[in-house]
């Protein structure tokens, strides 16, 4: 860990220097093509007024435009490329949220919630049946504003009350992977959000028109590993189900105690980051203690504006208490892409892989293929899933199956929604899907040879900018 870090620095040291000394000529010719591109206005009026005399509040088109608009990283990238955590999307990627803007600020409120009626294995082809209305939600508060020319002071807090919802069994799904809950272990059950999801600040700094340094910190927050979080993918968002995937990628997405520091070059960024192993018990007010035990490094790649790839390794010390004492090397690839199709129309599609390498046990791996097509009020979507689970994870009877075999499990999803109505800041869709899963024949006994899910629901979120 000590290596990569001075290694980090080193880079930095050598780098930062030329990419410096061009900052002054690279910012003089942004302003130049800024100020060609707009229509030329009188200066005097804004000269005399003073900072008193502005509003507090203001609207978009009083006081911003989309030049203002900025990545929460870097003054010289679109907003659009936010992900989760430091996590870059495409600059492509729609954004489906409400801005405030202030003299200094600009805040930006997103999230969704689900509120769903759930059939697990429908025809009974199993012992694992059930059904129940639930919701699961999420909303966070974004603000950043510029400091100085080229730096930028950026928050992050998030937050869902999923954890009171759920009560303590979290929400019915099929070959989930097993976690605690005070104290209890539950399987085939989505764990609920915790109730403080991220609590992050961030500075960066723009030391030329193709690089950027920032520093990322917060309790909870998202380390630099694996892709943009399911929660915030275009091609994901729209989906009710967390991926059974999801603690082969993304699992770390809610991280009590992150540091990362992160460079810019162009298309490219390298990112690292020391963060607590342990995921957080799923009890409702539980917070885990920051112990920074744990690395991860991430080497993000966006070469056009419809595609972001990433590649990322971490080392997490005892991520789970069911397993407490056993060290995961998580290793994961992704590829995303968005196309515009004209107002209200894209089309997104994800591909990832993630590979844990836990101490004492063999290697499993997970891949995902999603994709997202939104034309004005409809919504189609389809995710496909193969994952590597070992009994202890799909919380199997021990004396009936084994818990360190892996379990092959294939999943197929298809679903889709319609926009109801629009109510001033958010809108409203009804939709429906199902799930198709094939597993090892060795669980036909406990789950059934082709059990099906699924699902109706009414979908809330933000109005799309």
């Amino acid at each position: 860990m000590k290596l990569k870090i001075a290694c980090l620095l080193l880079l930095l040291a050598f780098t930062l220097p030329g990419w410096a000394g061009s900052r002054k000529k690279g910012r003089h010719k942004h302003k130049n093509k800024t100020e060609a591109a707009q229509p030329k206005v009188d200066d005097d009026d804004d000269t005399k007024e003073s900072d008193d005399d502005e509003p507090f509040f203001v609207t978009e088109k009083d006081h911003m435009s989309l030049e203002d608009m900025r990545n929460s990283y870097s003054v010289d990238l679109p907003m659009n490329r936010n992900g989760s955590g430091t996590a870059w999307n495409t600059d492509k990627a729609p954004m489906y949220k409400y801005n405030i803007y202030t003299h200094k600020w600009l805040f930006m409120v997103h999230g969704d919630m689900f509120v769903r009626y759930s059939v697990q294995d429908a025809a009974h082809a199993g012992k694992l049946g059930s059904e129940e209305v639930n919701a699961t939600n999420m909303i966070a508060i974004t603000g950043h504003r510029k400091s100085g020319l080229d730096a930028l002071f950026h928050f992050n807090a998030a937050f869902s009350t999923d954890a009171l919802i759920a009560a303590g069994s979290g929400f019915a799904q099929l070959f989930q992977s097993a976690n605690q809950w005070n104290g209890h272990t539950v399987g085939n059950r989505q764990h609920p959000n915790s109730i403080i999801s991220e609590l992050s600040v961030s500075y960066a700094y723009s030391f030329s028109d193709n690089g950027d340094i920032f520093v990322y910190g917060g309790y909870p927050a998202e380390p630099a590993l694996g892709p943009v979080s399911y929660l915030k993918r275009p091609s994901g968002a729209f989906i009710p189900d967390a991926p059974l995937s999801h603690n082969w990628v993304d699992a770390t997405n809610i991280t009590y105690g992150v540091a990362t520091l992160g460079l810019r070059i162009g298309k490219f960024k390298l990112e690292g980051s020391s963060f607590t192993g342990r995921e957080p018990s799923k009890g409702i007010y539980n917070f885990s203690l920051p112990f920074f035990n744990s690395w991860s490094s991430r080497l993000s790649f966006n070469p056009s504006s419809h595609w972001a790839l990433q590649v990322s390794r971490g080392y997490i010390v005892s991520p789970n208490a069911l397993d407490a004492g056993v060290n995961v090397t998580r290793t994961t690839a992704s590829a995303n892409y968005v196309y515009s199709l004209g107002p209200r129309k894209y089309f997104s599609f994800t591909v990832l892989g993630g590979q844990n390498d836990a101490s004492g046990h063999a290697a499993s791996y997970a891949g995902l293929a999603e994709a997202t097509l939104k034309i004005n009020k409809w919504c189609g979507y389809t995710r496909y899933e193969w994952v590597q689970k070992t009994g202890a994870e799909l919380n199997l009877s021990p004396g009936m199956y084994s818990l360190t075999q892996a379990y092959n499990i294939n999943a197929l999803t298809a679903g889709g929604s319609f926009d109801l109505f629009f109510l001033k800041y958010f809108s409203v869709a009804l939709g429906a899907q199902a799930t198709a899963h094939l597993a090892d024949a060795s669980l036909n006994a406990l789950y059934g040879q082709y059990p099906v899910s699924g699902e109706v629901y009414l979908h809330f979120f933000p109005i799309l900018q």
